[in-house]
């Protein structure tokens, strides 16, 4: 018997006749087992696929469905045989068919052999002429059956495009010229299928209309995607205006894993403008979301993952700039990366991770959302490793990094990725993730108070910001000496506060236009207030401060500073847990300060568990750009308040 769901779900017995088997519910547990290739499916999975809202009732219902396959496969099977084909195992079912009695597999398998062995060519035409529409075309569109017709279509694709390859290297094609004609009218947006269809044109000695179908693809990704063709399409029209000898033998770059887009693509620009700072950093964001919907709508999941995964811009900051943008950049990303399936191509697997890892920082994360993004950060570092791939391991260390707030107290653990990123760019050549990785160092190095070493990191940025044109770095290390000043402002000798409160006046002029609006909102009143705290002053109240996204837990000191203690005390009550992210110890410690001045010792208390393994670090400063003096200052008051001192 043998079974096909290249198109409908469908089986045929011994003798060539058609297996009637019953309902619609019946086909799809069939094409669940399909699917599957031989393991077993848990009977928990089997009705969370088959229902969305399952019944009551559905397990019985799903024994039923199999009890009926099993007669309709296996009519002639006596009644205490044990099933052959659909066999049950632990706690579900498997489908025990050769790989051969399946189309689906037999098509896989033939890819397979195609891609090892040219000559096994023949078997891959044969295994295409075998798709008569989409994969499960009668299977409801549940989630599962998605991700499965999409990665079959993929394959499918790639036969097409591998056996015309092949023939093409072989000296043969000149009659491929219809077929791949309709394939890249159907597929517009799969560069190496324009590359084949003029090299078939070629063949067929017609180099103008050749040369016409790579202007029509430069134009269609261009004006319609705002890509250009990649180098490989590019280095084709240049053979077969020359007429190079070699064009005939040639393997496409296309054809060779971990090959990208052609250097000049929209995504590549958005990554050189996100550096330069200013508008151009925000014309970056927006040209690169429009990119990966582009992308997105084209339906090649190739192309998506590489668009999603190629903006891969160093990132030092926990709160995004856009969070509507980093929800659309991340849902994508899920999206695509369920597509391409457990057995996608590493590489984008890995850039996928590590886009969601670096995308997912937005404060208002669910804990869900936040344990996913954790897990993709670390998914992404092993597939990197995996791979040995310098660029993809910095990219994927950048998402662990901002995925390593998890709670107060881990400069030190966070200085270990940052010595690590800048070791890989050192050895590789990879100059912005140096830059990251000094930046790291630096934050870590002003978190742990260690003032000369983060200098040190701040001053070996700079010299390659300007050698690489990265104006943003000398915003942030303004900053960054500003919070020196006002650390200092405290020692004998040292600057005065209001030399420190200029400092950070003039620092906050050069970020307010740098397109970073996650990092500027509300971090010039948060410097003021951590240097009246580090002078035992009380919070500004100037109305006009715009508190942005720290306002919640500076609120009950600003209101102490007005004498509306009552008033405090209600926001103090209302203050939620502060966001895992650069900024965490300063909130904290706001709360601390605000509990023990109001003497509330529960909120201390919660302050103080929370701040424990932070002791020695100092609040604010892991931003590397504002401080409110040591933690341990702030944990000891609190411990008194809640009766531990």
């Amino acid at each position: 018997m043998r079974i096909d769901v290249l198109g409908a779900v469908r089986a045929f017995g011994d003798d060539g006749g058609p297996i009637d088997l019953g309902g619609p519910r019946h086909r799809e547990v069939l094409a669940r087992l399909v699917a599957s290739e031989g393991r077993m499916v848990t009977t928990d999975t089997l009705v969370d696929d088959l229902w969305t809202d399952p019944p009551a009732r559905a397990v019985g219902a799903l024994r039923t469905f199999v009890a009926a396959l099993r007669r309709a496969l296996e009519p002639d099977r006596p009644p205490r045989d044990p099933p052959r084909v659909i066999v049950t195992e632990g706690s579900g079912y498997a489908l025990h068919l050769p790989r051969e009695r399946v189309d689906a597999h037999r098509f896989e398998d033939a890819l397979v052999r195609a891609r090892r062995t040219p000559a096994a060519v023949t078997g891959l035409a044969s295994a295409l002429a075998s798709w008569r529409g989409p994969a499960y075309a009668d299977v409801p569109a549940s989630a599962w059956v998605q991700r499965e017709r999409a990665r079959l279509e993929e394959w499918r694709l790639e036969g097409v495009e591998l056996r015309a390859r092949i023939l093409l290297d072989s000296g043969e094609g000149a009659d491929l010229v219809a077929e791949l004609g309709a394939h890249v009218a159907e597929h517009p947006w799969r560069e190496p299928a324009w590359g084949l269809l003029a090299r078939a044109l070629h063949r067929a000695g017609r180099q103008a209309d050749a040369l016409a179908a790579l202007r029509r693809a430069r134009t269609m990704l261009v004006d319609q995607l705002g890509i250009d063709p990649g180098a490989e399409l590019q280095r084709l029209e240049t053979d077969i205006l020359n007429g190079s000898d070699h064009l005939e033998g040639t393997r496409p770059a296309w054809a060779v894993p971990g090959v990208r887009l052609g250097p000049r693509t929209t995504v590549e620009l958005a990554r050189t403008l996100a550096l330069a700072g200013g508008d151009a950093l925000v014309h970056s964001r927006r040209d690169r979301l429009a990119a990966v919907q582009a992308a997105e709508r084209t339906g090649d999941l190739s192309l998506t993952a590489r668009i999603i995964g190629a903006y891969d811009v160093p990132a030092i900051w926990s709160r995004a700039d856009d969070p509507g943008q980093c929800r659309a950049v991340v849902a994508a990303a899920e999206r695509t990366l369920a597509a391409l399936g457990s057995d996608g191509p590493a590489d984008l697997s890995a850039r996928l991770l590590a886009t969601i890892a670096v995308e997912s920082r937005s404060a208002d994360l669910s804990e869900t959302e936040s344990r996913r993004a954790q897990e993709a950060a670390r998914q992404a570092e092993s597939l990197a490793r995996d791979l040995a791939d310098p660029a993809l391991l910095a990219f994927a260390l950048n998402g662990v990094f901002l995925q390593s707030f998890s709670r107060p107290g881990l400069a030190a653990a966070r200085d270990g990725i940052g010595a690590e990123i800048l070791d890989l760019a050192t050895r590789y050549g990879l100059p912005n993730y140096a830059v990251l990785g000094r930046l790291i160092r630096l934050q870590s190095a002003s978190a742990l108070g260690d003032l000369d070493a983060a200098t040190s990191h701040a001053e070996a940025a700079e010299r390659i910001a300007a050698t690489t044109e990265a104006p943003l770095v000398p915003v942030l290390t303004d900053w960054f000496r500003a919070r020196v000043a006002a650390a200092r402002s405290t020692e004998p000798g040292g600057p005065t506060a209001a030399t420190a409160a200029a400092r950070y006046r003039t620092a906050e002029g050069a970020l307010q236009s740098a397109g970073m609006p996650g990092l500027h909102r509300g971090l010039f009143p948060l410097a003021l207030l951590g240097l009246r705290l580090l002078h035992d002053r009380p919070a500004p109240t100037d109305p006009r401060l715009d508190w942005g996204p720290y306002r919640p837990w500076t609120h009950p000191l600003v209101l102490l500073a007005q004498d509306r203690g009552e008033e405090a005390r209600a926001a103090l009550a209302a203050v939620p847990e502060p966001p895992r992210d650069h900024m965490q110890e300063a909130m904290w410690c706001l709360i601390a300060r605000a509990a023990v001045r109001l003497t509330e010792p529960a909120v201390a208390a919660r302050a103080a568990t929370a701040l424990r393994d932070a002791r020695a670090e100092h609040a604010g400063a892991a931003s590397g750009m504002v401080t409110l003096g040591p933690v341990s200052r702030y944990l000891t008051e609190a411990e008194a308040c809640a009766g531990r001192g």
